[in-house]
């Protein structure tokens, strides 16, 4: 008797508050953690402990749905509240709290010297609504790009990176702010040798000694991520090692962060930003770098591009790196040493060293076609600093942490542009453009036509070469139509033009889109033998035969429809099963506030009724009813409130 006592004793203090918290959770459509079950069911006993005394002296054994439905809805108010304030999964228990308080309090400073500085180089009315009618002014003010510049030199760190990846974005911003951009610079100072060794020795789990036979204290080189060693391996092989800087993830993610929500909340308040679709860029900043944070990322990049040059059959004129997987982590990347200078070490002048310096640059624009047109993975950051000289006049790519990839089809679409371009057809052009962009659901093509017809005109009607500018003007034509360049034909066409200006320094008067040309011509699948030629004239005049073919017996019965006005569309409403999910969802909460509203009105109305049947000697049937009321409406009101304020995932 007395276990059976004491069982029902902690049933009555565990198993129903408990109870509480799995029907409020219910309710709601929620999935919370153990915490938040034991605090919900805590308000709960609260609550119910509350009402209890309250209604001591008064009918509570007839209100006893009435406690149970207040301390639901208290229940309930509670989780929803705590889901807006701090969503479930959002933090762990106890150490996520204490990481993400020191998290924000780090982001708090990191903000506040963010703001001072915007503030100090004039940029705060461009960050808010004052700064509405700052568009064109944005484009247009030198002073405003240099002030920019400036600011982003001043915070440092991942936005310089930023501000540098802005600089190739002549299709969205002035030639002013990619002027002023290009000139960022961030002196990073390379890590103590200590540190370097320290991080080395944790990563292999032994010492750098057992590993290396040599290793240069000494940095090649340092960027704001990582730094660059040379090595020697115990077999004689020469290495580059690069090392992840220490601690560098957290204030990345951190500066990340920032930058995604600045972006997000300059897109909601200013038309400036959301006519550069600024988070988008944001979005797809964080991604790269985030990229660029995973060595093996990196790792498998190369060896990406290694195979598809082996398919196709390497090229004499320019050599990749062969990477040590063995040696190769996350944090930390060994390469095959290439002997070889930068190339911008030539930019100046190189001795006594004889060099074919055109060669040079139409052997770098050659291989760099070949990868974005035929292989479909390419250097995306082919600057002087990841390009190098080789002690044989070779030309050497390194750094492979940011690359670009496009498909089949969208390599197909890309050479049907170019050869649009180049026949001056305006319509072809209008119909390989299509099929390049992200299209709106509304378009005025016949519009868009005559707008490339008079670009045509303008640029390629005249024995003029065009230069890499040309697309930039494309880029605007394409913005003002409402069109969008895939993120994949971007980075394509930024890759160009970082390339235009290293081959612009290493031989001066280089016409790149004059020899990109004469190499499509001679060297592409899109140009070169002639049984290729054969092969794509084929296809295309099997597939126009084919639709010529069907094309009179369609229009026929298009024709006879219309004449006999039988003519008619059949469109799915719904069709797809996402509509469909939503309207549901959208009638179901709509459902409940109605449900909600109604018996509020009538627990209100019953309530004011003073006549009628009694279930006690103070209690009217008709107020115990509008009680219950009353109780329904407010878990459907909470229900309605918390879906609509719940953050999106």
């Amino acid at each position: 008797m007395l276990i059976v006592n004491f069982a029902a004793l902690v049933i009555g203090l565990i198993g129903f508050p408990l109870a509480f918290a799995v029907v409020a959770r219910r309710l709601l459509g929620l999935r919370i953690g153990a915490v938040r079950s034991l605090l919900t069911s805590a308000v709960g006993v609260i609550v119910v402990s509350f009402l209890s005394e309250a209604q001591r002296d008064k009918e509570s054994g007839v209100l006893l749905g009435v406690l149970i439905g207040t301390t639901l809805v208290a229940a309930m108010g509670f989780l929803a509240a705590a889901e807006v304030i701090v969503p479930s999964g959002s933090l762990g228990w106890p150490t996520g709290w204490v990481r993400s308080i020191r998290s924000r309090i780090a982001r708090g400073r990191r903000y506040s010297r963010i703001s001072s500085i915007a503030v100090r180089h004039g940029l705060w009315p461009y960050l808010s609504r004052r700064g509405e009618g700052s568009g064109s002014r944005l484009h247009q003010a030198d002073r405003l790009a240099r002030s920019l510049r400036l600011a982003l030199e001043e915070v440092g760190g991942t936005f310089v990176k930023l501000g540098q990846i802005l600089s190739t974005r002549d299709d969205l911003l002035s030639q002013a702010f990619v002027a002023e951009l290009s000139l960022l610079q961030y002196q990073v100072p390379p890590e103590p040798w200590e540190e370097i060794q320290a991080a080395l020795d944790k990563e292999y789990g032994r010492p750098v000694a057992e590993v290396f036979a040599e290793f240069d204290t000494e940095p090649l080189a340092a960027a704001s991520i990582a730094q660059v060693h040379r090595a020697r391996l115990h077999d004689g092989d020469k290495v580059v090692v690069k090392i992840q800087r220490p601690a560098i993830r957290e204030g990345v993610e951190r500066d990340l962060d920032i930058i995604c929500r600045i972006a997000r909340l300059l897109e909601q308040r200013t038309r400036w930003a959301k006519s550069l679709g600024l988070l988008e860029l944001a979005d797809n900043f964080a991604v790269a770098v985030h990229e660029e944070l995973d060595f093996r990322l990196e790792a498998r990049n190369l060896a990406t591009v290694t195979a598809a040059w082996a398919r196709r059959g390497d090229d004499p004129a320019v050599r990749l790196p062969g990477a040590y997987a063995d040696l190769s982590s996350e944090r930390v990347l060994v390469l095959e040493h290439l002997p070889g200078l930068p190339i911008s070490s030539i930019f100046g002048g190189c001795g006594t060293r004889v060099l074919d310096r055109d060669g040079l640059a139409r052997d770098l624009l050659g291989n760099m076609l070949q990868q974005i047109l035929v292989d479909g993975t390419f250097h995306a950051d082919p600057h002087p600093g990841n390009i190098l000289l080789l002690e044989d006049d070779r030309i050497g790519l390194i750094d492979f942490g940011s690359v670009g990839r496009i498909d089949a089809q969208l390599r197909s679409a890309v050479k049907s542009f170019i050869f649009a371009l180049q026949s001056g057809d305006a319509a072809a052009l209008h119909d390989a453009l299509l099929d390049v962009v992200i299209r709106p659901q509304e378009i005025d093509e016949q519009n868009l036509e005559r707008a490339l017809g008079r670009f045509l005109a303008c640029h390629f009607a005249s024995d003029a070469i065009p230069d890499i500018q040309v697309f930039v003007q494309l880029f605007r034509l394409v913005s003002d139509h409402g069109l969008r360049v895939p993120p994949e034909v971007a980075a394509v066409f930024r890759a160009m033009a970082t390339l235009e200006g290293t081959l612009t320094k290493l031989s001066p008067g280089f016409n790149m889109m004059a020899e990109a040309r004469v190499l499509a011509e001679a060297r592409l699948p899109m140009g070169g033998s002639t049984s290729s030629v054969g092969q794509v004239l084929q296809s295309e005049l099997y597939a126009a035969v084919s639709l010529l073919r069907r094309l009179p017996r369609r229009l026929e019965r298009v024709t006879s429809a219309l004449e006999q006005g039988r003519l008619t569309i059949s469109v799915r409403s719904f069709a797809d099963a996402r509509d469909r999910h939503y309207v549901r969802s959208l009638l179901h909460e709509v459902l409940l506030v109605v449900i909600g509203a109604t018996s509020g009105v009538m627990g209100t109305i019953l309530l004011t009724i003073r006549r009628g049947p009694m279930v006690t000697a103070s209690m009217g049937l008709f107020d115990l009813i509008g009680y219950h009321l009353l109780v329904l409406t407010a878990v459907l009101l909470v229900r309605a409130l918390s879906v609509i304020s719940r953050p999106q995932r």
